[in-house]
């Protein structure tokens, strides 16, 4: 059974090891302890719906409160202080592109708001419903998991956009394909929900990014439907494609699409590699890249982030004599880990992953094999667990993430960090805080950024804790010339900032589109612009 006010199955928990916990206590000193709403109590909040009588249509309270917010740490703030604010009046779970069209043309009849719903993992708020005079109608399109169509011979793969990752591999990987999109969020994020974010999986750098993937689809609209072609190339006019990636539900609901597979690799392997500061790892990644290394993901701590992946794998033996060693051949604290991913032909496979490991020992890396590696690949679904039993020692955590050109890494990063520390000292509090580079490309690469702070004693306190920190992280990555998001979407926390980034003029066009396919906006409204 899935949580109703966290992550993922109930029947899954992550410990967090005594080491780990004096680790944190040290640095932020002990977490508040409090009492979370529950189940019952939240549901006694449940308005009454104001939908017309549908029989396609579930209204029942605990289904609503399910639908009511996502991943991201005010949905956390929110459902577990039970002050959740809105809900949606019902939610629908079509199984055909048919179905969906029968759902917006009751919606249309009904000036009834739509909120597209894969699985509800989205920390940006694109799934919350905004306060509306209309009815809000939630379509979860889990049920549209189905492999539809495979051309082996074009390695194309049309697939319904509400399967998950987890059903996408199942499927394509009983026919010797992959697709190789594996986000965090992997466990429960649909195709759809990947496409209408732009995101990016951990292995982009040999399976691409979403957009290099996607070759086309069906929408569907107020105003009827899409069909984007599959073609290799064209330049007939500009691509719609790329309009509907990123959409986020305003400019019609993907029903099925056409991703470019590739047959799953004979060997793949994760390596580490410790640099003796961050400063060295990001040129050695810079040059890896920009060679052209056959390499499936690169991921390089800073040192904090390094230290506290240490420090929560607990008493390991292994990590402690490894610790030891490092130190004494001169890896101390400012030590950085570097973890890259080889996928490919067994013989082929060995052969990049020693030009890598050569190259990282030039720029001053110290490669420690495979352990450190596919320990992470074991466990890299189950980190978003942990925030579980980090909330329920009275810690809160988020993430941000943006992307710059190279020349802007470094300063940008540094920069970023010293924002968020600044914005928590002026609330007389201390976070953790602590980043990694994780999506590469020819002229820059993306930041991850992850920070820990006390909850508070009430829920409002909690949110202005979040709202200090947000807001000064992302007026400084503005400033720096980075995107707003890098592949968490814009939703409603990135809603102010998109003018800054695309410019009043393109964001008008956006809405100019969206009305001439939705002109009543009825589609996920008060999301992306």
């Amino acid at each position: 059974m899935r949580r109703w006010n966290g992550w993922g199955d109930e029947a899954v928990n992550i410990p967090l090891e005594i080491s780990a916990l004096d680790y944190l206590e040290k640095c932020l000193d002990p977490g508040l302890k409090l009492e979370d709403a529950s189940l019952e109590q939240v549901l006694v909040h449940v308005t009454e719906s104001r939908l017309p009588e549908n029989s396609a249509v579930f209204t029942d309270s605990e289904v609503r409160v399910r639908h009511a917010r996502g991943q991201s740490l005010p949905d956390w703030i929110a459902i577990n202080s039970g002050k959740i604010g809105v809900f949606p009046d019902g939610v629908w779970y079509p199984t055909s592109a048919s179905e969906v069209r029968t759902a917006i043309e009751f919606a249309s009849q009904n000036q009834i708001s739509i909120i597209p719903y894969g699985g509800g993992t989205s920390v940006v708020g694109h799934i919350d419903p905004i306060d509306s005079v209309s009815p809000i109608l939630t379509l979860d399109l889990s049920h549209m998991n189905l492999l539809l169509d495979l051309d082996p011979s074009s390695r194309l793969a049309t697939l319904q956009s509400g399967a998950s990752g987890p059903a996408v591999e199942r499927q394509l990987r009983g026919h010797g394909f992959t697709l190789g999109h594996f986000p965090q969020s992997y466990e429960y994020s649909t195709l759809g929900g990947w496409i209408a974010t732009r995101s990016s999986g951990q292995q982009s750098l040999y399976y691409g990014r979403i957009e290099d993937t996607f070759a086309g689809g069906n929408l569907e609209t107020p105003s009827g439907s899409i069909k984007l072609a599959t073609l290799p190339a064209s330049a007939a006019g500009p691509d719609l494609r790329q309009l509907i990636l990123g959409s986020e539900g305003r400019l019609g609901i993907l029903t099925e699409a056409t991703m470019r597979v590739k047959p799953i690799p004979s060997a793949e392997g994760f390596y580490a590699v410790f640099f003796n500061d961050f400063l060295s790892g990001v040129e050695a990644v810079r040059i890896a890249v920009q060679s052209g290394l056959h390499l499936s993901m690169l991921r390089l701590s800073d040192a904090e982030e390094t230290e506290t992946t240490l420090q929560f794998a607990g008493e390991d033996n292994r990590i402690t004599w490894g610790k030891r060693g490092l130190r004494l051949i001169g890896y101390g604290e400012g030590r950085c880990l570097l973890i890259f991913g080889v996928s490919g032909g067994r013989v082929e496979s060995g052969r990049w992953r020693d030009e890598a490991s050569a190259l990282f020992r030039s720029h001053g890396g110290f490669y420690v094999g495979s352990m450190i590696g596919e320990a992470w690949k074991k466990s890299r679904f189950l980190t978003p667990y942990l925030r579980n039993t980090l909330w329920k020692k009275g810690y809160a955590t988020d993430t941000l993430e943006t992307a710059l050109i190279w020349s802007k890494v470094i300063p940008a990063w540094k920069e970023i960090k010293a924002s968020l520390q600044k914005a928590i000292e002026a609330q007389d509090e201390k976070a953790l805080i602590f980043a990694h580079l994780s999506h590469f490309y020819q002229d820059g690469a993306s930041i991850y950024f992850t920070y820990i702070f006390r909850r508070a004693a009430t829920p409002e306190e909690t949110q202005a804790r979040w709202e200090a920190l947000k807001l000064a992280a992302s007026n400084v990555i503005l400033e720096n010339g980075g995107t707003i998001s890098h592949h968490h979407g814009v939703g409603t926390d990135h809603l102010p900032y998109l003018p800054i980034e695309k410019g009043l003029l393109a964001v008008a066009a956006l809405q100019n589109f969206s009305k001439a396919i939705d002109p009543q906006g009825i589609l996920n409204p008060g999301k992306l612009f």
